[in-house]
């Protein structure tokens, strides 16, 4: 852990692109070890091909059939966060941080409006205007007038005071994997990535920027 890590009481995981269910296993790990008093850790990473359902999914948002899900090489998870159908894959920065909210003293809203904050100054720093929209979890892009197009997915638990889950920001995502499902169960609108939006752009890239913003960000909700 670099010194601004540990002025900042947050240690960086990247742990590159891993299967789900082996990302899940060390989201547990390091959750118990958070719990036991370790320093809240912020997991980076890819994954291949996924479905994931969250804890209030209607499983009626996933479209194919098993037999379909094997030819596109995707599997299916349910997961304890919440939100419905989402999908992960190569070319999206997924993110877990695993922060003791409970001894900061920062509440679920407060914590939420953090990622959000955090991935919207990501986006800006690379001139994407990036906002939320009432009632709808998530990160969205769309002038005004124009279609609305989510560009990053949000969907947390909190578990003995103790976040999990995170956030999946599309960068160069194959989104025609998002033609398979109800993205998050919203029907009437659109699914965007970074490359489609600029041209440009790597999960790497976009990795060290979502760092530096969260730290901003974080260390903001802590002084306030």
């Amino acid at each position: 852990m670099s010194k601004e890590e540990a002025k900042l009481g947050l240690k960086i995981k990247n742990i590159g692109q891993k299967p789900y269910a082996e990302a899940l296993t060390i989201q547990h790990e390091v959750h118990k070890e958070v719990l036991e008093g370790s320093t809240d850790t912020l997991i980076l990473c890819e994954h291949p091909h996924v479905y994931t359902f969250g804890k209030s999914a209607n499983k009626n948002n996933l479209l194919i059939s098993p037999e379909f899900l094997t030819n596109i090489h995707a599997e299916v998870h349910k997961t304890e966060r919440g939100g419905d159908i989402t999908y992960h894959g190569p070319g999206q920065l997924v993110g877990y941080p695993i922060i003791n909210l409970r001894k900061h003293g920062i509440g679920v809203k407060k914590y939420v409006e953090t990622l959000e904050r955090s991935i919207i100054q990501t986006l800006a720093n690379f001139n994407i205007e990036a906002y939320q929209l009432e009632g709808l979890t998530g990160i969205w892009v769309g002038k005004v007038g124009a279609p609305k197009r989510k560009i990053g997915a949000i969907g947390i638990r909190v578990c003995n005071g103790i976040s999990m889950h995170g956030f999946a920001l599309n960068v160069r995502t194959d989104l025609s994997y998002f033609d398979h499902i109800v993205p998050c169960g919203i029907s009437d609108k659109g699914v965007t990535s970074i490359y489609q939006e600029i041209g440009e752009g790597s999960v790497s890239d976009f990795s060290t920027a979502f760092v530096n913003s969260f730290k901003n960000e974080w260390h903001k909700t802590l002084s306030s």
